[in-house]
């Protein structure tokens, strides 16, 4: 088994979670979309975060949708799996039993009730301490969570919990964060862990250039988070751009709160790599008008992609 660790690079796909049209789960599509992913050539999945709908699905359900996805990849990919909880009990246990199935690693979002930096930093220590020797994600994502945590308490988390491995940077867009936390481990005051980044990839070649490893987040078109990365590591820094500049319109339209994973699913579903587009209730809905945006978007970006031999 592949384990997570500081060197992890590239992009870890956030995972949709397809259902039918009823609200059933559709593992047929979850083996269809594994396939979709590894062939537009991401580096590793991430199952169960926000976007997965996790909060949506049962203890039972989460456990078959990873079971599902790793069976797919036997081992070709690493898999991380969101696993936050109001509690340490029930993100241990899930942890507990992912881990068993062969994930590479888990995620873990702080809860609301964080207030201070002591709380942000104890709550960590208290989930290094409950996963033990299982390495893990630290989702800095205050726009959901209302947590804001600073880089001197991740460096002093870093620095006092060795299983953090990778942060999951979503801060809007928080590139100085980014920044202050490359500078610390350049320094030598902490290790330097791996940080790939969240926002739908709005923010992704200015976090390539403050010291991010990556991405860790969704998009109906992964090749375009792929693509950027690769570019940019070749040093190849206008064709990344122009790579981005070319999918922008439609990655933000997914950026709506809500209605954004609908679009995405729309698209996920045109392309046929899951059965139905459909969300979980409660759900919103594509009305006709949002549906005329969208394909409006796609043929621009069909143009536009062909213009630039992509």
């Amino acid at each position: 088994m592949t384990r997570l660790t500081e060197a992890a690079r590239g992009v870890y796909v956030i995972a949709v979670t397809p259902f039918e049209e009823n609200g059933a789960l559709d593992l047929e599509s979850v083996d269809r979309m594994v396939d979709f992913y590894e062939q537009a050539g991401v580096d590793g999945l991430t199952v169960l975060g926000q976007l997965g709908e996790a909060p949506k699905l049962t203890a039972e359900e989460s456990k078959l949708v990873v079971e599902r996805v790793l069976r797919r990849l036997d081992g070709r990919l690493p898999v991380v799996v969101g696993v936050s909880a109001p509690g340490l009990a029930p993100m241990q246990e899930l942890a507990t039993a992912v881990m068993g199935e062969g994930a590479a690693g888990v995620m873990v979002a702080p809860p609301w009730t964080i207030k201070t930096d002591d709380q942000a930093y104890g709550f960590y220590q208290s989930v290094g301490e409950a996963l033990g020797d299982t390495p893990f994600v630290l989702q800095d994502y205050p726009l959901t969570t209302n947590v804001t945590i600073v880089p001197k308490v991740i460096d002093r988390i870093i620095k006092d919990v060795p299983n953090c491995v990778m942060l999951k940077h979503e801060d809007w867009p928080g590139l100085s964060k980014i920044t202050a936390l490359r500078a610390s481990s350049d320094k030598g005051e902490t290790r330097r862990i791996s940080i790939l980044c969240g926002n739908g990839g709005l923010f992704l070649p200015e976090e390539m250039g403050r010291g991010a490893d990556g991405a860790m987040t969704g998009f109906c078109y992964p090749e375009m988070m792929v693509g950027v990365v690769r570019e940019h590591v070749a040093g190849n820094l206008e064709r990344a751009a122009e790579l981005f500049a070319a999918y922008l319109p439609l990655a933000r339209y997914e950026q709506q709160q809500g209605l954004g994973l609908a679009a995405r699913k729309y698209v996920l579903a045109k392309r046929g790599v899951i059965k139905s587009g459909a969300l979980r209730k409660p759900r919103p809905a594509l009305s006709a008008l949002d549906i005329a945006d969208v394909e409006r978007l796609l043929s621009a970006q069909t143009k536009r992609l062909k213009e630039i031999g992509a």
